[in-house]
């Protein structure tokens, strides 16, 4: 019996081997093609088959993972840079080094597709890609690529430094979110061992009564195939698509899916079952977040659009049910809630002294939308650090407040600048304020009920730059803020002195950017892809 299984083993891992090198030569460029052959080859002749000898003649106790040590994976170096929305589980992450112009690199088309954007409307056509939309990155032996989700129902993997497509995975509808890559350390084969686990909208083809919707699916990176497509179930919640971005630990994923369900799952395409007819992620746990209260008061906007975060043992995720939630890692309970009863967009954001920034949308409350700071290690009643009201304003759908998400200084604040954190409101201005520091000199403020009064952190910066729901990011001393009017790169100082530095307005952004070496990367409604940073003067190489 041992030899026998030994034996399935191996035929497993010749075949995973096989696999991966059809999968490799579909996708991969003439180089990645060359090293697969090679590398796969070897490891089925001279790993599998020297193991199936030796455990022939001396029965040796060899486990599959024995066949896999010298994998593909052993001859690429692969850090992956930007592994998920707002750049880590923390959400306070956008790069190392941002540039001082925004010309032009490159731009790549991402292309156009049809999604519903309601029953009324039917069919309508979107290009380029949207909120939240920010492109991950992985740098691979010393090269850099973007992964990149689209309206043309694509995800995309490219090469950062000329926008080349490298693969191309279709959806069934339009991309909103931002993926999340997971690292597989489990991986039988190296597919398997660099995953992106990307949502999208529910489907053209499919009503919100669709028998099943697969809106969240793992791709692989290397390859641009899938290993399951998770069915987003009906609930009470008026949408089944999936925006957010996942959040990973210790090899489980926590994510919020529009039907308003907090879902715990194992990612690991090895542990998949069957059901209605597609490889699924075993459920670990399923969580409504909302109550009947919350139906009654929202209906079918329930929707969880953000993306959780971790800080210490628990995870908070804020739900369209107008709730802050606390899910306890070691109870798995949710033992923590803070109710605001707006319609809650924007990912919670963790700071360096343990609190998260909360941005509140102007929608089913009496008072302004504006950006919470609280302390979850206080009871509810006790965790409002501060409160910033922005103004009331219309822009579409939107009455006021921050769709987006908050960014902070906090990773790459230099030594002698202060804690800032930089918010886009829909009444059309970029705010800056100090998240350590309240503002005694204007007082309490009225929350978002128009009821409890709250402490006001200092304003350091307000510049108009027309409405937004994209996140602006801080890199070192730049900030670099993106909206309906444009993309903007200011510069400041320690003093809270902020200097313009370049504006360009190709098109209209609603994605977030990342910046990185030097080069920012965001996505336009216009269709296009744009790399901003600076052209290095042409050197002069005619002899004097």
């Amino acid at each position: 019996m041992i030899f026998f299984n030994k034996f399935v083993k191996f035929v497993q891992f010749v075949v995973n081997n096989l696999v991966e090198i059809v999968g490799g030569w579909i996708v991969g460029s003439l180089r990645q093609k060359a090293l697969l052959i090679c590398v796969h080859l070897f490891s089925i002749i001279g790993l599998g088959l020297g193991g199936f000898f030796l455990l022939m003649v001396c029965s040796l106790s060899l486990h599959s993972q024995d066949f896999e040590e010298l994998s593909y994976g052993k001859f690429i170096d692969v850090d992956v840079k930007i592994r998920t929305f707002l750049g880590n589980f923390e959400r306070n992450y956008y790069g190392n080094k941002a540039p001082s112009r925004l010309d032009i690199l490159w731009k790549k088309f991402l292309g156009s597709g049809y999604t519903v954007a309601s029953r009324e409307e039917g069919p309508v056509k979107w290009s380029g890609c949207g909120w939240t939309g920010q492109p991950l990155l992985v740098e691979e032996d010393g090269e850099y690529y973007l992964i990149q989700g689209a309206y043309d129902h694509k995800l995309k993997k490219l090469e950062a430094n000329t926008g080349k497509t490298i693969w191309e995975y279709e959806y069934d509808d339009v991309l909103k979110g931002t993926g999340t890559i997971w690292s597989n350390r489990h991986a039988r084969n190296f597919g398997k061992s660099l995953i992106i686990l990307q949502g999208s909208r529910r489907g053209t083809e499919n009503s919100l009564y669709s028998v099943k919707i697969p809106s969240f699916r793992a791709i692989s990176y290397f390859y641009g195939i899938d290993y399951w497509k998770l069915d987003v179930k009906k609930t009470a919640s008026y949408s089944r698509d999936t925006d957010a971005s996942a959040l990973i630990f210790n090899d489980t994923v926590y994510i919020g899916l529009e039907n308003a369900i907090f879902m715990v799952l194992n990612p690991n395409p090895d542990s998949v079952v069957m059901k209605d007819g597609m490889k699924q992620p075993k459920i670990y746990q399923e969580l409504n977040l909302y109550n009947n209260k919350d139906i009654s008061k929202h209906r079918g906007n329930l929707v969880i659009e953000s993306s959780p975060c971790l800080l210490n043992d628990r995870i908070y995720i804020t739900a369209g049910s107008g709730h802050v939630y606390g899910y306890n890692l070691k109870t798995k309970k949710i033992d923590w809630d803070f109710y605001i009863g707006s319609d809650l967009d924007g990912t919670p954001v963790v700071t360096e002294d343990s609190c998260i920034l909360v941005t509140v949308e102007k929608q089913y409350i009496e008072g302004k939308g504006g950006v919470f700071k609280l302390d979850p290690s206080k009871n509810e009643s006790e965790a409002v650090v501060w409160y910033f009201p922005t103004g009331n304003a219309t822009l579409a759908e939107w009455k006021g407040g921050v769709i987006g998400s908050a960014s902070i200084n906090d990773r790459t604040r230099l030594e002698t600048h202060p804690y800032l954190a930089a918010f886009s409101a829909i009444d059309g201005y970029l705010y800056v304020v100090n998240h350590k520091e309240i503002d005694e000199a204007k007082g309490k403020v009225y929350g978002p009920n128009n009821k409890e009064t709250y402490p006001a952190p200092k304003l350091v910066f307000k510049k108009r730059i027309g409405g937004s729901i994209s996140t602006p990011i801080i890199v070192g001393n730049k900030l670099i803020a993106a909206g309906y009017g444009g993309i903007y790169l200011f510069e400041f100082d320690e003093k809270g002195n902020f200097e313009l530095l370049d504006n360009k307005s190709p098109g209209v952004f609603e994605a977030t950017p990342i910046a990185w070496d030097g080069k920012i990367y965001v996505g336009s409604r216009n269709g296009y892809l744009y790399c901003f940073g600076e052209f290095e003067p042409q050197k002069n190489t005619e002899e004097e």
